[in-house]
């Protein structure tokens, strides 16, 4: 069976986004615009986003109006984003809008993504739904030198040190990069 993943870079203090969804202060760090491809999770099929990272990268990167981008950095992925929105969707590009609970959907999102990963890029609130059901297998961050006064918090959630153990920590280029496998309760 395929893992879930949530990979996403965070600010020093555990921001996702500043107050207005963006994700400006990330790209502001050197080094920021050619990420480490090692940093990405492989072999994903899916990727899960919630409606404000979904917009963001929308108009950021202009994919409503090169929808040839997202072939290029989404090529054979399917995206489910969370939304009560009718949100726009690239020319070409597989994107599901699901409303509801991750549990109500997660049996297509893992029929979709079959022996491939399932990678959750955020936000917070949507990565609190998959723990809460139990099914985040990595926890993966990029801790990129920035602080914000506020925003969208990583995980607005309480989870104990007993149900994360940490596999990796390293720094690369301007980021320290963490993972921490999910230990599911019994």
């Amino acid at each position: 069976m395929s893992e879930i993943i949530f990979d996403a870079a965070v600010t020093l203090n555990g921001f996702l986004a500043d107050e207005n969804h963006s994700l400006k202060w990330l790209f502001e760090v050197p080094g920021a615009q050619e990420p480490d491809p090692d940093l990405l999770p492989k072999n994903v099929g899916v990727h899960v986003e919630g409606a404000n990272t979904y917009l963001w990268m929308l108009e950021n990167e202009q994919l409503i109006e090169h929808p040839e981008k997202w072939q290029e950095y989404y090529p054979g992925v399917t995206t489910f984003v969370f939304t009560s929105r009718n949100l726009p969707v690239p020319q070409g590009a597989d994107v599901r809008m699901v409303s509801g609970s991750v549990e109500e959907n997660l049996p297509e999102i893992r029929d979709v993504a079959g022996d491939k990963n399932i990678w959750v890029l955020g936000g917070g609130e949507l990565l609190g739904q998959f723990f809460d059901i139990d099914v985040i297998d990595t926890l993966a961050m990029t801790v990129a030198p920035a602080v914000l006064s506020g925003g969208a918090a990583l995980l607005p959630r309480n989870i104990g040190s007993e149900r994360l153990a940490l596999t990796e920590a390293r720094q690369a280029g301007p980021f320290a990069r963490l993972v921490y496998r999910v230990k599911h309760q019994q």
